[in-house]
């Protein structure tokens, strides 16, 4: 009997041993429950319903994380404590990934959980938060951008640097509220800029606000404009922004620096944040990264006692980037452009090296890169390209070729140009053709040419090339012409045929070289050309690695032509060229001074029948130097772009 019941007693111990194991199990997987939902709401930055247990200040989440922005919060539960006592102890990891910082902010944190009833959950501190963090503490995000650094030119000469300007506008503190509008008014009419918007922003404006007009350089007309407005609130403030020599300067190349837009900081996938100071459009734009390096960024806690730094990095500043330009000789361009109504463009090239050393686009072309984006029909500026294919087919310069005051290919009549000389008529050597420029020849001897010898001839001197500057480029287009009158365009130029200003001096290099000339306008630390796989979506080490690994050569990086032109060809081509300057349509320019001037005019007819214009081309050899000039409206290319040419020519002499 007595054995009975000691069975009977140990069966119930085992039981009630059971049953705590699993009680148990249960409070631990419910605590780690209740510690992720912790994780969860501390991520989200706001907790849930009953995620904690309110403990003195309550769980003022929100406000604490507020001031971290866009900053993206991941937060795991690294450990929890065996239960004990209806309480758990956790730890937490956190991890902050900060808008356009390389460098993400991880630390771990304590989390008291505690069991109320049955339901467990966490007890809010503020140290749970981030570490040693207190009541009426929160935490915000420092954000500070390195200088940025220098675009140079040829020869190292700064192109955009730091520049003393005036930050030109309405000091609040100094008026009263009727004269600060009144002066708003005044500086704004002063300013040339809309004068209701400004009364209206000033007038908006808190009452110790300073409202910004303009930034105008120290020293400019606009700098003495703003300083005769002696107003009330009127105020010059100094300061400094990364310029060029002047506010056009070859600025469709070079862009500009600015406060970043909406859309910049949207493309960005958080490299760039509001408030950031951005190159925009061109190389600014282009080599973003790689001039303005990587901000520093740093985590601190607002509100207690003092400023505390949890988290910090350091900034890396950016490397300056190296272009051709030559500060001459764009200014140069840019001075003869000057006046010129239409669209316009001067290009220069140094045959030696393919450097770009003048891309100036008019004002006419309103902001536009007519120098290096412009596609227009080249008119006889191609027949240099014509040539080299007549040249391969057998032609030579002293072969006798026919030059009629007409043609007609399949019902379309083609002549030359008006005043064409009667001297040039006639069976003459292809030589007086080309220095005269007689269409009709070219036309009768561009019937024999296989469809392909044109584009042959174009990509053998550099015009039908990918582009590669580090922004956005075109040389030129030379589809396969079709038999007929598409046939006889595309040899003067026409058709479908298209080149941009740099092209044609590309063309233009190529026949001084001797070999295709690949235009290089900015440089990698080695001399070699960086092209336009640097972009602004590039990450500040990929703008550096591919500025050090960029070839050694421009050339070398290009598609090599099937047929690139000869040392002895362009002999030939820069002979034809010189004779244009010695006895035909460019004889004006043979009294410019320094080496001897080759040359090739241009004239290309666009727009409705009837109502036809002219763009008008000249390309250009003296030494070193490639030029091409193209004004987009004209009266020819000796008239109009001529003069153009023989300005710059001797400008830069």
């Amino acid at each position: 009997m007595k054995a009975g019941i000691a069975v009977v007693v140990a069966a119930l111990v085992g039981v009630g041993v059971w049953g705590g194991l699993t009680w148990f199990g249960r409070d631990a997987e419910e605590a780690r429950a209740a510690a992720e939902k912790v994780a969860s709401g501390l991520a989200a930055g706001k907790f849930a319903d009953g995620t904690v247990v309110a403990d003195g200040g309550g769980p003022d989440l929100e406000p604490i994380v507020e001031g971290m922005g866009k900053a993206e919060h991941a937060v795991s539960v690294v450990t929890v404590a065996e239960p004990q006592d209806a309480t758990a102890e956790a730890t937490l990891r956190h991890t902050w990934r900060l808008p356009g910082s390389e460098e993400s902010w991880t630390y771990e944190t304590p989390l008291e959980l505690r069991k109320s009833g049955d339901v467990w959950a966490g007890v809010w501190s503020p140290a749970m938060v981030a570490p040693g963090l207190v009541d009426g503490e929160a935490l915000r995000t420092k954000r500070q951008q390195p200088p940025r650094a220098n675009v140079v030119g040829a020869g190292n000469q700064p192109i955009v640097e730091a520049r003393d300007v005036y930050r030109v506008g309405i000091d609040k503190t100094q008026a009263s509220a009727a004269e600060a509008a009144a002066s708003a008014r005044l500086l704004a009419e002063a300013m040339n800029i809309n004068v209701d918007n400004f009364v209206a922003a000033v007038q908006k404006a808190g009452e110790r606000a300073f409202v910004e007009a303009i930034t105008v350089r120290v020293g400019s007309q606009e700098a003495d404009a703003a300083l005769a407005v002696n107003e009330p609130g009127v105020r010059l403030l100094q300061g400094e922004r990364m310029l060029a020599p002047t506010a056009g300067f070859a600025r469709p190349i070079l862009g500009v620096v600015g406060d970043a837009t909406a859309e910049i900081v949207e493309k960005s996938e958080g490299r760039v944040v509001a408030g950031d100071t951005v190159g925009i459009g061109g190389i600014q734009s282009a080599f973003n990264d790689q001039l303005g390096g990587q901000p520093s960024h740093s985590v601190v806690t607002s509100g207690g006692p003092e400023e505390r730094t949890l988290f910090a990095t350091e900034a890396k500043p950016g490397s300056a980037v190296t272009l051709t330009l030559d500060v001459a000789t764009q200014t140069a361009a840019e001075s003869v452009l000057a006046d010129v109504a239409p669209a316009s463009a001067i290009v220069a090239i140094q045959p030696s090296t393919g450097h770009v050393l003048a891309a100036a686009s008019g004002p006419g072309s309103k902001g536009q890169s007519t120098a290096t984006q412009g596609r227009y029909a080249p008119g006889s500026t191609f027949k240099t390209v014509s040539t080299l294919a007549l040249l391969r087919s057998g032609v030579t310069p002293t072969s006798s070729i026919q030059c009629t005051p007409t043609v007609t290919v399949d019902g379309r009549t083609f002549k030359n140009v008006d005043g064409f000389p009667t001297s040039a008529l006639g069976s003459v050597p292809f030589s007086t053709a080309f220095a005269n420029s007689c269409n009709t020849a070219f036309i009768r001897a561009g019937e024999k040419l296989d469809p392909s010898a044109l584009p042959s001839a174009a990509a053998g001197l550099g015009l039908t090339a990918e582009a590669d500057l580090g922004v956005s480029a075109f040389l030129g287009s030379v589809p396969e012409p079709q038999p007929g009158t598409d046939e006889a365009a595309s040899m003067i130029g026409q058709a479908k045929v298209q080149a941009s200003p740099l092209g044609m001096a590309t063309v233009a290099a190529s026949i001084a070289a001797g070999k295709p000339v690949t235009p290089t306008l900015v440089l990698a630390d080695d001399g070699g050309g960086v092209g336009s796989d640097v972009s602004s979506d590039a990450s500040p080490s990929a703008s550096a690695s591919a500025s050090a690994s960029a070839s050694a050569s421009a050339s070398a990086s290009a598609s090599a032509p099937a047929r690139p032109v000869t040392a002895a060809e362009s002999e030939t081509l820069k002979a034809l060229m010189r004779s244009v300057v010695e006895q035909g349509s460019a004889d004006f320019l043979s009294d410019v001074p320094g080496e001897p001037v080759l040359a090739k005019t241009g004239t290309a007819e666009f727009g409705e029948a009837g109502a036809l214009k002219e763009h008008a081309w000249m390309i250009a050899i003296q030494g070193d130097l490639a030029v091409a000039v193209l004004v987009v409206e004209g009266e020819g290319g000796a008239a109009t772009a001529g003069p153009l040419l023989e300005e710059f020519l001797r400008a830069v002499a």
